[in-house]
C-alpha cells in the first residue's frame, strides 16, 4: 500500500476542492456530503460513519465513536464547521487514534475562510 502521507494528502486535496468549490459557510452536513461525492469522483475508497467502539478496562461500552469517514481502510477524517478549531475539537480527534486503532486520523475543518487541517499519528 502507498505511504500514510501520500494517503492523507489524496484525503486533504479532496477536502480542498470542496472547499474551493463551496466556500466557508454551509453546515458540517452538506461538506459532509460533497466530500462523499468528491471521494468518489478520486476513487478515493471510503467508509462514511464508521461505528467505533469504546473500551474501558477491557469491556466494550455501549457509547460508540462515528467519525465522518475512514478512508483507505487506515485514515480516520474527521469534518468540521466552525470559525476556529478548539482544544476540544482536536482531543476528539486524538480519542479516534485510541478508539480507533487506525494509525492516523484528519481533523479538517471547512468553517474558515481557508481550509484548515491537522494530521495526528499513532506514536
Amino acid at each position: 500500500m502507498r505511504e500514510r502521507e501520500s494517503l492523507t494528502y489524496d484525503v486533504i486535496g479532496a477536502a480542498m476542492e470542496v472547499h474551493k468549490t463551496l466556500g466557508c459557510g454551509f453546515t458540517e452536513r452538506v461538506y459532509q456530503d460533497a466530500l462523499e461525492e468528491e471521494l468518489k469522483i478520486r476513487g478515493i475508497p471510503y467508509e462514511r460513519e464508521a461505528r467505533m467502539h469504546v473500551t474501558y478496562k477491557g469491556r466494550i461500552l455501549e457509547s460508540e465513536y462515528i467519525p465522518d469517514f475512514v478512508c483507505y481502510g487506515e485514515v480516520v477524517v474527521e469534518l468540521k464547521a466552525v470559525e476556529e478549531l478548539s482544544d476540544l475539537n482536536k482531543a476528539q480527534a486524538i480519542n479516534y487514534l485510541h478508539v480507533s486503532e487506525k494509525p492516523v486520523v484528519l481533523l479538517i475543518n471547512f468553517g474558515a475562510e481557508s481550509l484548515e487541517f491537522h494530521r495526528f499519528n499513532k506514536r
